[in-house]
């Protein structure tokens, strides 16, 4: 049966994107908004105010075999919530479970969530990359929300039978890309030097193009039933490659100063963003040896031209 589809946060930067490949697969598209918002053409769109526990999604339900659900509290710097962890879990955790109910309950076969490789922790030891089959360690609030999300999901295919599908990204990048890895394209397109020059760690992202194609493959693949997946690029690289990569993509060098990493994270705790310099040095990597050899998955494009793609889009005036 060919998917009748609603995606939530369809005017997102992921959403977005999802809704124009679905739409290009010949799918009807139903894009779900929390307010009004463009959305890509060919999607009926739906509006459906706040996402907790009360959110009603009966017309965005109708006639709806397979929902991907996008929509999210994202990770917030700077959090203005009394208690950002009750914050995450009225939208996270509250949210997802309700549209999962109704969706069961209005007959959706098949429910994809976009989760995070959050869930699995906030880092990896050299060499030894997440795997699905790991103990989930989430670090903050928005990890420990997604994972509960997850937690509850599961449940809910048990006692309904609708197939669960969990997919964990790590950053992903791509056309439209925003917070700290468009700072980072913009600083290596001004030619900026940066203290980049010597990091060594190991990090997996996945573009926005990849992400996509693995969400639409999950939509109607027998064997993705019930399961959770990481995923990305396929390749990992340093963030002195990444810059690099970043540079040639923009047809530029990229002016990189060999600042030693313990300097980095020295200078960084003086000024309290350890936690950004983690995130520039620190490893995390994801196997993606499940998707390829459970549902056969290889990522359509290149680390490369991701990087290529991202660029160019913040390269348009």
């Amino acid at each position: 049966m060919s998917p009748r589809l609603l995606i939530t946060g369809a005017a997102g930067f992921v959403g977005r994107a999802a809704c124009q490949v679905a739409v290009s697969h010949g799918l009807a598209v139903k894009g779900a908004l929390r307010q009004g918002g463009e959305i890509p053409n060919g999607v009926e769109p739906f509006v459906v105010g706040e996402i907790n526990d009360a959110t009603n999604w009966s017309s965005a339900l109708h006639d709806v075999n397979t929902v991907v659900h996008l929509a999210a509290r994202v990770h917030i710097r700077h959090d203005a919530a009394a208690d950002p962890l009750i914050a995450f879990r009225t939208v996270n955790v509250k949210g997802t479970n309700n549209l999962a109910r109704q969706a069961a309950s209005a007959g959706v076969r098949r429910f994809v969530f976009v989760s995070s490789a959050k869930v699995n922790g906030e880092g990896t030891r050299p060499g030894r990359a997440f795997t699905e089959a790991d103990a989930p360690d989430p670090r903050d609030a928005y990890g420990l929300s997604k994972l509960e999300a997850e937690l509850g999901l599961n449940e809910i295919a048990m006692e309904t039978g609708m197939e669960i599908v969990i997919i964990r990204p790590p950053l992903v990048y791509g056309p439209g890309v925003k917070a700290n890895f468009a700072a980072l394209m913009r600083a290596v397109q001004r030619g900026w030097p940066l203290p980049l020059g010597a990091v060594h760690n190991q990090r997996s992202l996945v573009a926005l193009d990849n992400l996509v194609d693995f969400i639409v493959t999950c939509l109607s693949h027998p064997q993705a039933a019930n399961q959770t997946f990481l995923v990305s690029d396929g390749h990992d690289l340093s963030t002195t490659e990444l810059a690099r990569g970043l540079a040639r993509a923009a047809g530029m060098r990229a002016r990189l100063v060999p600042v030693p990493v313990w300097a980095l994270r020295a200078g960084a705790a003086l000024l309290g963003k350890g936690d950004a310099v983690q995130r520039l040095c620190g490893n995390l990597q994801v196997d993606i040896s499940k998707a390829r050899n459970m549902l056969g998955w290889v990522p359509p494009i290149s680390m490369d031209e991701g990087l290529c793609r991202a660029v160019a889009r913040m390269q348009k005036p």
